[in-house]
């Protein structure tokens, strides 16, 4: 009777033990499937809305992806799903390079930012040309130049004030064309006091701001 209740007993337990391996097994491979439908949901996301929460859909593929790797060990390394998450880190992986280069392209350009502010939006392209400005326009331009680089002189990089150096550089050098076109005395002397007042806080700032890059990289 001790003996056929000891197999009695041995058998519930394998079976208990069965059945726990057989729920982790069940387990495992729902979440392996969890992670595949969740990349493959990724490609039904609209391009602006992928874009507005990329951050949070980084984050969850990162725990996604975890869960899936630790459940392959409970599958005992399935090849069946090796292949299912490999071929999802596949398709994440070409979805993740599509939506950097296209937040990359469509990201504002920081130097075209800065000429539109000191110039205008889209007076001053890559092309550098100045043929829009002229004798009746060209004071205007100036005291908005220099104005602005005034009031973010602070806010400006080494990077900046090279750029900003060279393009008032480029607008001097239309101001010789205009001058030769008519441009009226008084307007001329108006740029000359800006001009004046400006030259001191450009190299000022610029040799600051090189200064402090400096500084930065010795510690």
């Amino acid at each position: 009777m001790k003996s056929t209740n000891l197999v009695l007993g041995m058998a519930v337990i394998a079976l208990g033990f069965t059945s726990c391996k057989d729920e982790k097994t069940e387990a495992a491979n729902k979440t392996v499937e969890s992670y595949v439908v969740y990349v493959d949901s990724l490609e039904n996301v609209a391009v602006e809305d992928a874009k507005a929460n990329w951050s949070a859909i980084e984050a969850t593929y990162e725990v996604r992806s975890s869960q899936a790797e630790t459940a392959l060990v409970d599958l005992k390394e399935s090849e069946e799903a090796k292949v299912k998450i490999e071929a999802s880190k596949a398709k994440y992986a070409a979805l993740q390079a599509r939506m950097k280069a296209d937040m990359e392209a469509s990201a504002p350009n920081s130097k075209q930012q800065m000429r539109n502010s000191l110039f205008g939006e889209g007076k001053i392209g890559d092309d550098m040309n100045f043929d829009w400005v002229n004798k009746d326009n060209i004071l205007s331009v100036y005291r908005q130049f220099i104005h602005t680089a005034e009031d973010n002189k602070d806010n400006y990089s080494r990077e900046d004030w090279d750029e900003i150096k060279l393009m008032y550089e480029a607008l001097d050098s239309r101001k010789n064309t205009v001058e030769k076109e008519g441009l009226s005395s008084s307007d001329n002397k108006d740029i000359a006091g800006l001009k004046f007042k400006f030259a001191p806080l450009l190299k000022v700032n610029r040799m600051g701001a090189k200064s402090e890059e400096m500084q930065e990289a010795k510690q």
